[in-house]
């Protein structure tokens, strides 16, 4: 399989917005805060600020990353294309292009917990899920690149 990463297009919208909505129809722990149409909106929006990488496939969206500065709003891949390295082609990219990463995963996603474990991450921070709008215990995540740091 041939993956293209490329900068999300306003086109993209509804591509990346059903891809994160979806996810949150897959998993009975994640609520459901908004429509399909919120979520396109939504996704729309983190493109209009230049935050979003897509990854394709036969010029098909299967999944995307969103990233302001050092920190990762989303990441989430179609189902049908998952664990074939689409996640974490996407994750190198932002890396190359920072010496450090944050991000917030779910506790209730195990996977993706193992998957930032697996590529660099570290935990850095649990809380109860109070400042986040599901409401769920998430992990803080960070990543650092090997290089010298100025202190």
């Amino acid at each position: 399989m041939t993956v293209f990463l490329r900068s999300a297009r306003s086109t993209d919208a509804g591509a990346t917005g059903e891809i994160l909505y979806d996810f949150s129809d897959e998993h009975d722990w994640m609520p459901k805060l908004h429509s399909g149409a919120e979520t396109i909106a939504f996704c729309g929006s983190m493109i209009d600020r230049d935050w979003v990488t897509v990854a394709e496939n036969d010029n098909r969206v299967v999944g995307f990353l969103a990233r302001s500065g050092a920190e990762i709003h989303s990441l989430y891949i179609e189902q049908a294309f998952r664990g074939q390295g689409i996640g974490r082609y996407l994750l190198d990219h932002a890396k190359l292009e920072q010496t450090e990463l944050s991000l917030f995963a779910f506790q209730a996603n195990a996977g993706a917990c193992r998957f930032y474990e697996r590529n660099g991450f570290s935990e850095a921070a649990r809380s109860d899920g109070a400042e986040n709008d599901e409401n769920l215990p998430d992990v803080k995540y960070v990543w650092h690149s090997g290089e010298a740091k100025d202190v």
